[in-house]
């Protein structure tokens, strides 16, 4: 079988190397890939939202099956175009990614729906949504309705803060038209989780729970980043959490979107809270997470392509979806100075020993060698039987990886270690 993986980074990496396991797959493009994939995949210097190349790139290599990884994409209708010429696909259409592609639809979706989130108030007008911040409680959330690289979340302590957060929205434009409306909810309070899920439209299969890391420095501290590592499984997800999210939350989400006219087929992933209320969502991803899908991925037991097509058939509830009882951890190796300005350019260096469980982000290939081009610039993971031993095993292969101005976090897993002594 001829794949094309549309996107770039570790998440595409992830899913790229565990696609490879199936032994029907010969070929596997990445549109746009990156340098440090080679060897995985063949990259295809075309950018993951120009839907007409992708388009005739795949009937120009006759590909047969399609996975849209990022939410860029998939909200601009990849999938449909795809499908409209006749090429089999992983991931939702663009009338169901809108559940990622604008926070006032998954807002609405569930209010409408009974689905527990955050009590929230949307606004188009910047002075109504100034006047409303003069009484809202603190702290409190500003979100961006539309989609602004995982960086169009404030959560704002002060009221100057909030307010500083609604102008550079809607007013300076800083994620551009993602600002012409926001939300601003109510600020929740408990342990975050992260839950992948394969759907048919019909049927949901949760993949195993996962941590994310979003903060720049240890001890959660700095900005905001697109996650500095992961681990999964999550302690703090239950198997009561788990059977309250499927009952209150993951059913009745896909059971609205079809009673909206908006099935959703592929990976639908929930951003969750455990309030002292119960489960609430925080946010919804059309997507594999990044970089949940670098821990998750690796402790699936079942073969990944027969999921995906299983999802694309509408047979996900007579598909195996196995996932080792094993632990994992994955480290973000980042540019000094991520999120913000950072440099690139610099030559890494990856062990063959490790080659297997990095995952490439950030990076790309000029006579020869191999070199840093990207904030985020590679995940390693290693799983273990125990979340220690995942963790102490990732942090030894990131000791034998370098380039210079490389930083991370060395705290990765320490609260999951926490809470599982507790």
């Amino acid at each position: 079988m001829k794949l094309m993986v549309v996107g770039g980074g570790g998440r595409e990496h992830a899913i790229i190397k565990k696609l490879k396991e199936n032994p029907a797959v010969e070929t596997v493009f990445a549109l746009p890939g990156n340098g440090g994939m080679t060897g995985d995949c063949t990259p295809v210097a075309i950018a993951a939202t120009d839907i007409d190349k992708i388009v005739a790139f795949a009937l120009e290599q006759k590909i047969d099956y399609a996975v849209v990884a990022p939410d860029d994409p998939l909200v601009l209708g990849c999938v449909d175009a795809l499908e409209a010429k006749g090429i089999s696909c992983f991931g939702p259409r663009a009338n169901a990614a809108i559940i990622e592609g604008s926070k006032v639809f998954s807002k609405n979706l569930m209010q409408k729906y009974g689905i527990p989130t955050a009590k929230y108030a949307v606004f188009s007008d910047m002075e109504e949504a100034l006047c409303y911040l003069e009484t809202a409680p603190l702290p409190t959330v500003i979100k961006a309705d539309g989609l602004a690289l995982g960086k169009g979340v404030i959560i704002a302590q002060t009221k100057a803060d909030a307010q500083d957060a609604v102008r550079a929205m809607m007013e300076q434009k800083k994620f551009g038209k993602s600002g012409d409306q926001v939300v601003i909810e109510e600020f929740l309070e408990g342990p975050e989780v992260s839950v992948l899920a394969f759907t048919d439209g019909t049927c949901v299969k949760p993949m195993i729970s996962s941590m994310d890391h979003k903060r720049a420095l240890d001890g959660d501290k700095g900005l905001n980043t697109g996650g500095m590592g992961t681990i999964a499984p999550n302690p703090y997800y239950t198997k009561e959490i788990a059977d309250r999210c499927m009952k209150e939350i993951f059913l009745p989400t896909i059971d609205a979107m079809n009673k909206e006219g908006r099935t959703f087929k592929g990976c639908l992933y929930f951003g969750l809270m455990i309030t002292k209320d119960g489960p609430k969502v925080i946010e919804y991803n059309c997507r594999f997470g990044d970089p949940e899908t670098q821990v998750v991925v690796p402790l699936l037991q079942s073969d990944l392509l027969t999921i995906m097509q299983a999802t694309t058939n509408g047979t996900l509830a007579d598909t195996d979806v196995a996932f080792s009882d094993q632990s994992a951890c994955c480290v973000i190796m980042a540019s000094n100075g991520y999120p913000l300005a950072y440099e690139k350019g610099f030559e890494l260096t990856i062990p063959a020993a490790v080659k297997d469980s990095v995952y490439v982000a950030g990076a790309v290939r000029k006579d020869g060698r191999l070199l840093t081009n990207g904030g985020r610039v590679l995940g390693v993971t290693a799983t273990a039987d125990t979340l220690k031993d995942a963790v102490d095993a990732a942090y030894k292969k990131v000791e034998t990886i370098h380039f210079d101005n490389a930083f991370y976090r060395r705290d990765i897993g320490q609260r999951a270690l926490a809470a599982k002594e507790g």
